[in-house]
């Protein structure tokens, strides 16, 4: 019996490789990494100053307690070089593999905006624990007798969360976005000024509206340029615009990719035994269109799928809404997004609880249905209530503002 393979050592690829052993304790199984094949979560990346972790502490199983674990075999620092969809053979730098199914988890690569300047090469981004390493090293480095100056693009999900978690811990932080607001994507105006506002208490600056275009060295720091015309001097630039799912794989073994991996209902791809699943993949809903879902709740439910249709029991991926939990302790966070075939159409409306100060948004589309939400404090009670209502018909009476 030729094995089940998996490609990516993630989240995705161990979860996967959990619920088959769930399912069917002696199929064999191998998971091929490009790194060494510790378990972490990197979701914990992000909030992992506070906590004071080094790298290290991070990994919570090596490669070998995974195998050990699993009853799989590892093959960790292994790099895939080509996918053989008609002779079932993955080709690596360690020799060739044969598998009887695959499943691709090669999660998502950073996004890199151009930025020009003699130290553009020193901006880094954090996707894997390995990055996390090198990121705390050189705040490390920098913080010898004063905060570390830290410089991040974005303020999105991740550069909230990281700032928030720095800013946390003493260091000065500056958050640059195009936006007008953080979250700008995500979340409504109201919840996303709420989040400025605490974040500004934390100690954190914005520049907002505008965009890193240089960064130069300057001594012993870093001498960012911005667009509108201000410039600052910082000793670390950390680049958190985003992710975009990686399919260099998919794409060279002439898999169907859209922004990410096409995978079916069953997470299946274009190919016959090769699943899709995590970061990399972009999943089919009821009504046939795609959507790209980098969040945990919807990697889990595919993961739990996948592994049945793996051991013999096919089973559609059932992916229901569920918040994303935004780790920013300040202003902790529960949205759903609307669909982005819907953020332009739509309108927020905003409910301030007076009693307590929550603050509730709601996202209607153009017919009045209820798309998205977002809260600020929120509970399970609270989030369960918000997602009892999703699809619902805005009230003709409610009493709400919009934002």
């Amino acid at each position: 019996m030729q094995p089940i393979i998996i490609i990516g050592a993630g989240l995705a690829g161990y979860t996967v490789a959990r619920e088959v052993r769930k399912l069917d304790k002696e199929i064999p199984l191998t998971i091929i990494t490009s790194c060494g094949g510790g378990f972490y979560s990197k979701p914990m990346l992000s909030n992992a100053f506070a906590k004071n972790q080094q790298a290290a502490q991070l990994v919570t199983q090596s490669a070998v307690q995974m195998a050990a674990q699993l009853n799989a075999t590892v093959a960790a620092d292994t790099h895939v070089q080509s996918i053989d969809t008609a002779g079932k053979q993955i080709h690596t730098d360690k020799g060739v593999f044969a598998y009887g199914k695959l499943v691709i988890a090669s999660g998502a690569q950073p996004i890199r905006i151009p930025i020009e300047g003699d130290a553009a090469h020193q901006v880094i981004s954090i996707n894997h624990v390995e990055d996390y390493a090198v990121f705390r090293s050189r705040i490390d480095q920098a913080a010898v007798g004063r905060p570390a100056r830290v410089t991040i693009l974005g303020a999105g999900l991740i550069g909230c969360e990281f700032a928030d978690d720095l800013a946390g811990t003493g260091h000065a932080v500056t958050l640059i976005d195009p936006n007008p607001l953080p979250l700008a994507a995500l979340a409504s105006p109201a919840l996303s000024e709420k989040l400025q506002s605490a974040l500004s208490e934390r100690g954190v600056t914005f520049c907002l509206g505008t965009t890193a275009s240089r960064v130069d060295h300057r001594g012993d720091a870093l001498h960012v340029s911005l667009a509108n015309g201000t410039s600052f001097e910082t000793d670390i630039v950390l680049s958190a615009v985003g992710l975009r799912p990686d399919i260099r794989l998919a794409q060279a073994a002439q898999l169907q990719t859209g922004r990410g991996i096409l995978v079916d209902q069953t997470g299946q791809t274009s190919a016959s035994d090769i699943f899709a699943v995590g970061d990399c993949a972009e999943y089919m809903a009821d009504n046939g269109t795609t959507q790209i879902l980098p969040y945990v709740a919807p990697l889990m439910t595919a993961a739990r799928a996948i592994a049945r249709t793996l051991t013999g029991q096919v089973t559609q991926i059932d992916l229901q809404p569920a918040p994303v939990l935004v780790k920013t302790p300040s202003c902790p966070l529960a949205l759903i997004p609307p669909p982005v075939a819907l953020a332009k159409t739509g309108h927020w409306e905003t409910q301030i609880q007076i009693e307590n100060g929550r603050i509730i948004s709601r996202y209607y589309d153009a017919q009045g249905i209820m798309r998205g939400f977002g809260v600020t404090p929120h509970d399970a009670a609270v989030r369960q209530a918000l997602l009892n209502e999703l699809g619902s018909t805005r009230p003709v009476s409610a009493a709400s503002q919009a934002s």
